[in-house]
């Protein structure tokens, strides 16, 4: 077996003990050449990996069994059969990792999250239990307005700090790449804050990060009464500012009743564009919000939650390149309508899933649950799932030629499981973590008491 040599390691500079509450996390920096043998199944193997997969192509999960794995500077190398295990010359700096019997499979790509917030809003899940909605909870200040105040009064190096738990703790979960948004600003100060702080996370974790302006989460209460002033706030100040900084990838709107219009979203996405920000949308989470409509209009990346979908969405989107992205977490957690996924893919569409890690309405980054819950209230299958928080979210975050397959020269972002019979285990065994060991850009995150 021979691995090339002259490949950049992109993870040199991670060399760092990270400490986490009750353990703390090494990031290993590996040797540069790794072998994974006794591999049970290679879960997403593709020769030629396609952009997306849609419709009928969902169900379909090319797997290799009894395999092998070869990883060189933090790359995906080559693979194969056990039958044919090849003969090693060459044993210096070669790291070898026996899976025993465990699947590996791509790690987690999750496009939509609010990672970065301030501390926790456990009281407003009480008063869920107790009977208010979330439209109630925000008409009393609280819900994102409540988080608005929490941040504003926790300073950068905090936030941060903060955010850097949850990257660690959703990195030991599966996550290899994220997008993160701003949006619990409402303010230039606080959103340029969030945002730095991401670009802060970028720089010193392995995994790949996105960043999304979201300062059209809601409307301020200094603006409670002057709508359109704050959407000019945003369009002639906090846009270009952020451009100056270069901080955000993207810009993303919450397009729904009481927050933001279906010509407010067009408005403010059509300005990011000027400023290089691809649009994203949170679409249909509470009404039939024209999210979808909007996101189609501007040719949106994705349009995320669609609890409210009908044939009249699924016609916009069958015409058009954007990703419909669901989010389990939180319609379970709210107790909202589950999307139509079935009748989605059904149609020929697309489908990503993504965790929406949040405070108020979902809080978990564990994907590997979003998995269980997609199969068990979205009645789609683990093919269909896996495929959708792979390939498809490496779609919405523009990853596809480096993430979301096992594929020869992406890179070795991957998950190592325990023991299991087959893929379909995953998401059956809810609940309990499946998962042996991650590899981030070809180095191993483990942690140890």
């Amino acid at each position: 077996m021979e691995f090339s040599s002259g490949c950049l390691n992109k993870i040199s500079g991670y060399q760092q003990v990270l400490f986490q509450r009750e353990f703390r996390i090494f990031v290993h920096l590996m040797s540069k050449r790794i072998l994974i043998k006794n591999i049970r199944q290679l879960v997403q193997v593709r020769e030629v990996a396609p952009l997306k997969v849609s419709g009928s192509e969902m169900s379909e999960l090319p797997v290799l069994e009894n395999a092998w794995m070869a990883i060189d500077e933090g790359l995906i190398a080559d693979y194969g059969s056990m039958d044919d295990f090849p003969g090693i010359t060459d044993w210096n700096g070669l790291e070898i990792i026996d899976a025993n019997e465990g699947l590996v499979m791509p790690a987690f790509v999750d496009s939509h999250t609010h990672i970065v917030y301030a501390g926790s809003r456990e009281g407003e899940f009480v008063d869920r239990i107790r009977g208010l909605s979330y439209e109630d909870i925000a008409a009393r200040g609280g819900g994102i307005l409540n988080s608005a105040k929490k941040l504003r009064a926790t300073t950068e190096d905090e936030l941060y700090e903060q955010a850097a738990n949850r990257i660690r703790e959703v990195m030991l979960l599966g996550t290899g790449a994220i997008e993160i948004k701003s949006g619990y600003g409402l303010d230039m100060d606080s959103e340029l804050k969030m945002l730095r702080v991401i670009r802060r996370l970028k720089d010193n974790f392995p995994l790949s990060i996105k960043a999304t302006f979201l300062g059209a989460h809601a409307v301020p209460v200094e603006f409670k009464d002057n709508k359109r002033g704050y959407i000019q706030h945003l369009i002639s100040d906090m846009l270009p500012a952020i451009a100056k900084e270069q901080l955000a990838d993207y810009c993303d709107v919450f397009c729904e009743r009481n927050y933001f219009t279906q010509e407010e979203t067009v408005e403010i996405l059509e300005a990011a564009k000027k400023y290089g920000m691809k649009p994203r949308i949170h679409a249909n989470q509470l009404s039939n919000s024209g999210g979808v409509q909007a996101g189609v209009q501007v040719g949106a990346l994705s349009v995320d939650h669609l609890e409210y979908v009908g044939d009249e969405e699924i016609s916009a989107l069958k015409n058009s390149d954007v990703m419909p992205t669901l989010l389990p977490g939180a319609a379970f957690f709210l107790g909202l309508p589950y999307p139509p996924a079935r009748k989605m893919i059904d149609a020929g569409l697309p489908v990503a899933v993504a965790s929406d890690f949040n405070p108020g309405s979902s809080p978990s980054g564990n994907m590997m649950q979003m998995l269980c819950l997609v199969c068990v209230t979205h009645k789609m299958t683990p093919e269909e799932a896996i495929n959708a928080a792979t390939i498809n979210t490496s779609y919405a975050m523009e990853l596809s030629s480096s993430h979301g397959s096992i594929t020869r020269g992406k890179v070795a972002s991957l998950i190592i499981t325990k023991p299991v019979p087959s893929v379909a285990y995953l998401p059956y065994y809810f609940g309990q973590n499946m998962i042996d060991q991650v590899i981030i850009n070809g180095n191993i995150i483990s942690t140890s008491n």
